[in-house]
């Protein structure tokens, strides 16, 4: 199991913390390309529009004659090929909506963390206590993490509002619940600072230990009883075919024939 760097809320370290099973190392970089194109692609307004030759004002008049000037046939000065005309295939508005399949999301998101758990980029903190929003007291707190030239990540278990209004001042931190981080916003971070209560994981636990071990059940009076007649009638049915096995091959078994009935004739 990987493991990440455990801080209390003083930033002070307190060891390793062993990261959920969700942190299985494998990262898929398929999923993260179609993510991060798609998170791109939702975020564009396709606004951009231009006007042809037909939407653009004036040109009504042919600009001369069509023959005896010794110069190119013109039908409009707002053709593309004059100034101030129109323009010819150019933008319009359009949709760049791309959704994607909900299990290619979530794969992107665990690939996502998995390469910045492999990366060493995750810390662990205990909590964040923010008593009103205080810029100044997130600063000190990242730069005693020494994270202070950083993208950073701030994820919480649920919405801290003295954080994210804390944090809204600073170009290079992000504040936000842990299950609403996509694939996008933890590879923009270089390091992800992470309160425990969202992750989950276990504090200085071997994996050993942190795994439940399962407990084998006794069996009750009356299964037992039923597994040793199950057992008894195979071992009989295996004696059986055993003894026909000893048999000699094309010899039939002996069936009493069966009898005649006489026929009374009549007196």
């Amino acid at each position: 199991m990987p493991e990440a760097q455990f801080y209390a809320t003083n930033a002070k370290p307190k060891g390793a913390y062993t990261l959920p099973s969700e942190f299985d190392g494998v990262v898929k970089e398929g999923a993260l390309y179609h993510a991060v194109r798609a998170y791109r692609n939702n975020q564009r307004q396709g606004n951009a529009s231009t006007k042809t030759r037909a939407e653009v004002s004036g040109g009504n008049r042919k600009p001369w004659r069509q023959k005896g000037t010794g110069r190119a046939r013109q039908g409009s000065t707002r053709a593309p090929n004059w100034v101030g005309g129109g323009i010819a295939h150019g933008p319009r508005p359009r949709g760049y909506r791309t959704d994607l399949p909900r299990k290619v999301r979530r794969l992107a998101r665990q690939s996502a963390l998995n390469a910045r758990a492999a990366e060493g980029a995750i810390h662990v903190i205990e909590g964040f206590t923010f008593s009103a929003p205080r810029t100044r007291q997130l600063v000190e707190l990242l730069g005693a993490l020494k994270l202070a030239d950083k993208h950073v990540l701030l994820l919480t278990a649920e919405a801290d509002t003295n954080l994210y209004l804390s944090g809204r001042n600073l170009q290079d931190v992000r504040v936000m619940r842990y299950r609403d981080a996509a694939s996008y916003d933890i590879l923009w971070a270089e390091v992800l600072v992470v309160e425990q209560a969202a992750l989950g994981g276990t504090p200085g636990a071997a994996p050993d230990e942190a795994a439940p071990k399962r407990t084998r059940k006794t069996a009750t009076p009356k299964k037992a009883a039923g597994r040793a007649q199950t057992k008894g009638g195979t071992a009989a049915a295996a004696k059986r075919t055993k003894t026909a096995a000893k048999a000699k091959p094309g010899t039939k078994s002996k069936r009493a024939a069966p009898k005649k009935k006489k026929d009374g004739g009549d007196a």
